[in-house]
């Protein structure tokens, strides 16, 4: 185990031009980071082209114990990784935020590890057999994003070793060094070249996406970015998975229970202050207990800390970037103009240190108030009122992104009957935005294509063959 110190000086770069990450809580400096170039990227891809074969000819078991083997690492460096997501990206140590992203690294490797792919039998009929058996791509390329940039980093690169392909990574440009410190730690039990992180900027996504080397890209980020992914991966017909953005409906139905609900409405937004794909960012709730909701609900929101991520009693942190910040403002001052009712928040303190945005919840809006038809990404929840069933399940499909959606309700069978009329990937019943490693995950329209997780997530990282005779 590295001390925090050593951790940070293992990613400092020794020569090239570099850029200082500050942290958006602070405005400190957290470290220097590598500005890597086209040429750098170079370099990775044909090492990692080197690594593979003897990397897949280990076949499945050895590869899953190395898996096992980079969790343990991530363990063990947990507290040190957990500090440098929280002065980087700003989240608090504490709640569903980085030592929960460090812990959720580990996780999601090992199930990668143990998860059991076997060849389907597709036809055994006396006469003919064919079988379905997964072969490794080869160099996978796997872009991530700034809000869970080590968890999202590990999506994307643990069914990838684990089914016999090496892995470039390219981190957002604002969080790099949590990437780098994570590839640092995982490659404490992997072999050289096999896995690497080249921290630059668009130039080198942009090659890493057209590049005839790669031969799939893995992307987490928005969709205007995943659909330039898609133009530059044509030529070279690369297979993708994009999870891309979304604006998630949750549906309250009447007889759920305001008081029993609140929590997890709450969670569900504002995990991540806000900053996830898949949370809850527009709230319909019926008529007959909007009142009691917004009480509720504002009740839990105006209990939880926002502020340092390093303080320990804070649960809420600041937008990651002042981009983020100001698209945030922008949404909510719309909404303030447009005579939407003020619950909470919506009243930055412009004297503050940070990017911070004061946890927001605004009622009585329009559903096409802006606030509401675009995607705010950060602590600031629209509530709709809204009058009969059929009104909900269409103002929640009229967007054209489909990543997730929620129905709450007291009566289970009842949701699921509403959740089925939902256009999203994943519908939630009672609880928004729980990912499991082993259930499939990803989105409907434009919030991408291919899934993740599981079984279905390690296909997704192979070339499907019959074998037939």
């Amino acid at each position: 185990m590295e001390t925090y110190d050593a951790l940070l000086a293992s990613i400092a770069p020794t020569s090239g031009e570099t850029r200082t990450i500050l942290d958006p809580a602070t405005g400190e400096a957290v470290g220097q980071a590598p500005v890597h170039t086209v040429q750098d990227l170079e370099q990775a891809i044909n090492a990692a082209a080197a690594a593979q074969p003897a990397w897949a000819a280990l076949g499945h078991d050895a590869r899953s114990a190395a898996l096992l083997r980079a969790a343990d690492a991530v363990e063990r460096s947990a507290e040190e990784l957990a500090r440098l997501l929280s002065r980087e990206q700003g989240k608090p140590l504490n709640g569903p935020n980085a030592r929960f992203e460090v812990g959720a690294c580990a996780a999601w490797l090992r199930v990668a590890a143990t998860t059991a792919l076997e060849p389907e039998t597709v036809v055994d009929d006396g006469e003919t057999r064919a079988e379905l058996h997964y072969r490794p791509i080869g160099v996978v390329g796997a872009i991530g994003p700034w809000n869970w940039p080590m968890m999202i980093t590990v999506w994307q690169l643990a069914p990838a070793l684990r089914m016999g392909n090496a892995v470039v990574v390219k981190p957002s440009e604002y969080t790099p060094l949590s990437v780098l410190a994570l590839v640092h730690v995982l490659n404490q039990e992997l072999p050289e070249g096999l896995l690497t992180a080249v921290s630059g900027g668009g130039e080198v996504g942009e090659a890493l996406a057209g590049h005839p080397g790669i031969g799939k890209i893995m992307f987490t980020g928005s969709t205007a970015t995943g659909k330039a992914i898609i133009k530059s991966s044509a030529d070279t017909v690369k297979r993708l998975t994009l999870e891309l953005g979304g604006n998630d409906a949750g549906i309250v139905l009447p007889d759920a229970d305001p008081t029993a609900i609140a929590e997890g409405l709450f969670w569900g937004a504002f995990i991540n202050t806000g900053q996830t794909c898949a949370a809850l960012k527009r709230l319909y709730v019926h008529t007959d207990i909007y009142d009691a909701v917004c009480e509720e609900l504002t009740n839990v929101a105006a209990a939880m800390p926002m502020g340092i991520g390093l303080d320990e009693a804070n649960v809420l942190g600041p937008l990651q970037n002042r981009q983020q910040y100001d698209i945030v403002a922008r949404l909510v001052d719309a909404a303030k103009a447009s005579g939407a009712r003020v619950l909470l928040g919506g009243n930055p303190d412009p004297d503050r240190t940070g990017h911070f945005y004061p946890t927001t919840l605004i009622a009585d809006i329009d559903n096409d108030n802006p606030l509401v038809a675009e995607e705010q990404f950060g602590p600031a929840l629209p509530i709709i009122r809204y009058s009969t069933v059929d009104e909900a399940v269409a103002n929640a499909n009229a967007l054209d992104v489909g990543l997730g959606a929620s129905v709450w309700s007291s009566d289970p069978a009842a949701a699921r009957t509403v959740a089925a009329r939902l256009e999203a990937g994943t519908v939630w019943i009672n609880k928004h935005g729980a990912v499991d490693p082993r259930i499939p995950f990803g989105g409907a329209k434009q919030s991408g294509y291919g899934l993740e997780f599981g079984v279905e997530g390690l296909k997704a990282l192979g070339v499907p063959q019959v074998i037939n005779g």
